[in-house]
């Protein structure tokens, strides 16, 4: 390696010229269907945890309170904006944003938070079925999920074991 053959390495790369894009000055226009980071409309969503039990990241949390009252929490840490969750959706009460620069001191200010209540049958005091490919999903009844560690717990039960914060309807069969 000689000192000539570094010196036309460097007028090789000098003439080259500029090759990065000046991102943080002059932003770039984003891409047609870009995926940014998730936002959940509480007046849309219907509760039926789809988003939850088909995330990769296990990103969304499911919490119910009692049978009419279900906690939906995104915690956006280890989100990868893969869309999943907003495909599957029945109600497209998910979109996905064109926000993707979400520094934070905070990690809490990444998470969306939904306390839903779940529309209940008046003659038998259970949630309403919707007619969707999310009722096959693997996941049904109640879930519990724990919010407080913010883990996702791969468990569901048909009633819930501690007492419940509202009493449920008490069926009276003839």
């Amino acid at each position: 390696m000689s000192v000539l053959s570094k010196l036309e390495e460097t007028f090789l790369c000098l003439k080259a010229g500029r090759v990065t894009l000046p991102y943080p000055a002059q932003a770039q226009p984003l891409p047609e269907n870009f995926r940014g980071r998730p936002i959940f409309d509480a007046a849309k969503c219907v509760g039926c945890a789809g988003c939850a039990n088909n995330c990769p990241a296990r990103e969304i949390l499911v919490f119910d309170v009692c049978q009419e009252v279900r906690i939906l929490q995104y915690l956006g840490r280890r989100c990868t904006y893969c869309g999943r969750c907003a495909d599957v959706c029945p109600e497209k009460a998910i979109t996905m944003s064109l926000e993707f620069e979400n520094a934070t001191n905070k990690i809490g200010d990444l998470g969306q938070k939904l306390e839903l209540f779940m529309s209940t049958c008046q003659r038998c005091g259970r949630c309403f079925k919707g007619a969707a490919v999310l009722d096959e999903l693997k996941m049904k009844g109640y879930r519990s999920d724990d919010l407080q560690s913010e883990r996702w717990i791969y468990r569901s039960q048909a009633f819930l074991e501690s007492e419940p914060v509202v009493d449920d309807i008490k069926i009276e069969l003839d």
